[in-house]
């Protein structure tokens, strides 16, 4: 059997982010910066000949932007609702210090989102579904900051530290399982002259 590898990845920089807002359902465009950052991930797979043959986006606008940047708009991909980022209820686009500390749990369940574990639950099965897929062996999947995380820690999956604009996780899925196998951390430092 072929191994199957799961690229997930972190959107670019959006303008929410600059304005340090909650963003989760609610969306925000990409900055000029999250553009070229997006398009700087995009040499992983270009530099290390990596042949995708599904792409994945969550429906958010700043995260199908991305997968386009990425792929230079040279893959078809499918929007998938399950790798959508946390519902943060009555928080979404307030200002980001109204968070509580983490882990959230089930804080923002009472403001209408949703809870730690179902955002968890929901990203895994998602994701599971795709690799379980005959077809599907080198898979990039565009998703968020928030519900990487959950779905890391649900996984029991090593990380330990911010998980930054298009971050790539390379994952093993195998046996109903996922192991990493690499983080990669672009190296933005051209932008920043």
């Amino acid at each position: 059997m072929m191994e199957k590898i799961l690229y997930l990845m972190r959107h670019g920089q959006t303008l929410f982010n600059v304005e340090h807002k909650i963003q989760g359902w609610c969306d925000s465009p990409l900055t000029e910066l999250g553009i070229n950052q997006a398009k700087i991930a995009g040499r992983y797979f270009t530099e290390n000949k990596i042949q995708l043959d599904h792409c994945y986006s969550s429906t958010s606008e700043r995260a199908c932007d991305t997968l386009e940047l990425v792929t230079g708009g040279k893959m078809p991909y499918t929007r998938l609702k399950g790798i959508k980022e946390w519902n943060f209820g009555r928080f979404e686009g307030m200002d980001d210090f109204l968070n509580p500390p983490t882990p959230y749990g089930d804080f923002f369940v009472k403001f209408g989102g949703e809870s730690q574990n179902e955002v968890s639950e929901r990203m895994t099965k998602s994701l599971s579904q795709v690799m379980e897929q005959e077809d599907h062996h080198s898979v990039l999947a565009v998703s968020h900051g928030g519900i990487l995380a959950c779905f890391l820690r649900y996984n029991n999956l090593p990380f330990d530290r911010h998980i930054g604009n298009c971050t790539i996780f390379k994952l093993k899925y195998e046996d109903g399982h996922f192991t990493l196998l690499d983080r990669i951390d672009p190296n933005f430092s051209e932008l920043e002259k």
